[in-house]
């Protein structure tokens, strides 16, 4: 990599948030995406201090390698968690977080492997166990997405593809960790605004994202009986790698601008949500969504 490129990197990640207002266009090939290939590269720590809210708490956080996973590790580092990423296979993301994670003081396990195979959940939560010997916080976050204009070109291949990766993780992470999940712990479950005004490119997507939604809803009383607090979170318009690996170039370089702030969010300007479910600050929110998403309007 030559200096321009170099100090181009570093000054993007430096940029402020408005900044995001203008993005070029471009295209990924692989779901679900590259950080590191992304013009502008997502900023996922605000630079600011924590303080210390997470102190001597574990936290599992699925897609934790890149995206809104990745602030999310990040935010819960510096308020003084150790973090376990699960992730699929891309493992220079992975590492990249890692090493934000210890620059924090805290410890990073990495385990990738695909959550849409039940025992690959199972292995996430026995080798964190082994590690650290507790689960405090579990982030169920990882998902893909495909776009289709038309139904009839949904395959059922996608469909099963999009539910198995979408909505099943969250099942199995969620079932293998409540033994070992104490009264305090949480679960936070990522949703999205398309699950409350559907998106016509994403019909499959925003299905799996109305699930969840259900899925918190439903397990938060029990789950609840036994002291978890369970929660979900709805982004709006987030520049994450799902986005260059989804559309095409020109969707891309609109994105985000059909909100009221007529701009994506930044990956850390939605971490700070999952921050405040996770500590005691949310102590009586049970079974809730939390809208990040630049404005939009949602009837829950």
């Amino acid at each position: 990599m030559n200096a321009t490129v170099t100090k181009k990197k570093t000054a993007n990640k430096k940029a402020a948030a408005k900044d995001i207002k203008e993005i070029p266009p471009q295209k990924q090939n692989k779901q679900p995406g590259i950080e590191s290939k992304m013009d502008p590269e997502p900023i996922y720590d605000n630079g600011k201090p924590g303080l210390g809210r997470l102190k001597g708490k574990v936290a599992i956080i699925t897609g934790g390698d890149s995206g809104i996973g990745r602030a999310v590790a990040i935010s819960f580092a510096k308020e003084g968690a150790d973090i376990v990423i699960a992730y699929l296979d891309e493992h220079e993301d992975a590492k990249q977080t890692a090493a934000d994670i210890k620059k924090y003081g805290k410890e990073a396990l990495l385990i990738p492997g695909d959550l849409s195979i039940e025992k690959n959940c199972k292995k996430v939560i026995d080798k964190a166990i082994a590690k650290f010997g507790a689960i405090d916080i579990l982030v169920n976050n990882a998902a893909q997405q495909y776009v289709q204009k038309n139904i009839e070109d949904i395959t059922a291949e996608q469909l099963h593809k999009t539910f198995s990766t979408n909505i099943y993780p969250y099942f199995y992470m969620s079932k293998f960790a409540m033994p070992h999940l104490k009264e305090g712990n949480v679960i936070i479950n990522t949703a999205s605004v398309t699950a409350f005004k559907g998106n016509p490119l994403l019909m499959d997507y925003s299905s799996t994202k109305g699930a969840i939604v259900a899925f918190t809803r439903a397990f938060s009383e029990p789950a609840l009986e036994r002291g978890v607090r369970v929660n979900a979170v709805a982004p709006g318009p987030v520049w994450t790698p799902l986005i260059p690996a989804s559309f095409d170039a020109k969707h891309v370089e609109e994105f985000g601008k059909n909100t009221p702030m007529k701009r994506p969010a930044q990956p850390y300007e939605i971490a700070g949500s999952y921050v405040f479910l996770a500590t005691d600050e949310s102590s009586f929110i049970i079974g809730q969504t939390i809208h990040p998403n630049g404005g939009s309007i949602i009837n829950a």
